[in-house]
């Protein structure tokens, strides 16, 4: 058995820049939410299977907070880079900017991160990806940040699915009280 294979996280950081057009507009005239969110899952893709050099799938999607508007006319940069890398998972850290050219006002507008599973083509199984190799602090950082929130999911996966099977519906009612609901039943 060959030893393992290590790639730098520079090795496949990516940057995508694009326009931001008419078309891209939703009907409050700003760009549409989900052309960002395409656009966030292009080059998380991208910035997995240039680490993993295999196809990889989009497994989850950590919060992504809308900060500010992005306005038609603007150049919107994505910036990928790979944070921790599993047996067969990968979890790429994504920024979002926007440049408005004409007042010279760059403004961040979404952060994210994307956890992305290499996968075989022809068995459409998950395949081992390569380690990442930390070269700076903030690597390191991001590594074991990234390290932190997979284990803050997987306890919370388990603390919601406890609390799921344990809710009583008549015994909880009380919760409701002051909520924008009405009960029928």
């Amino acid at each position: 058995m060959s030893e393992r294979e290590f790639r730098t996280v520079k090795a496949s950081q990516q940057v995508l820049k694009e326009l931001m057009v008419p078309s891209y507009a939703n009907f409050g005239g700003k760009v549409h939410g989900g052309q960002i969110l395409s656009l966030m899952d292009k080059v998380a893709y991208t910035c997995a299977a240039t680490h993993a050099r295999c196809y990889c799938v989009t497994a989850s999607i950590d919060s992504v907070d809308f900060l500010n508007p992005v306005e038609v006319g603007e150049l919107l940069t994505l910036y990928a880079s790979v944070n921790y890398v599993g047996s067969s998972s990968l979890e790429v850290g994504i920024k979002v900017v926007s440049e408005d050219f004409h007042q010279g006002i760059v403004k961040a507008t979404n952060t994210s991160y994307f956890t992305m599973v290499a996968i075989d083509e022809t068995t459409r199984k998950p395949v081992p990806v390569p380690g990442l190799v930390l070269e700076e602090d903030i690597e390191i950082k991001r590594f074991l940040e990234a390290k932190m929130r997979r284990e803050f999911r997987k306890s919370y996966k388990a603390e919601l699915r406890d609390a799921r099977r344990a809710l009583d519906i008549d015994r909880e009612l009380w919760r409701l009280d002051g909520e924008n609901c009405r009960i029928t039943r």
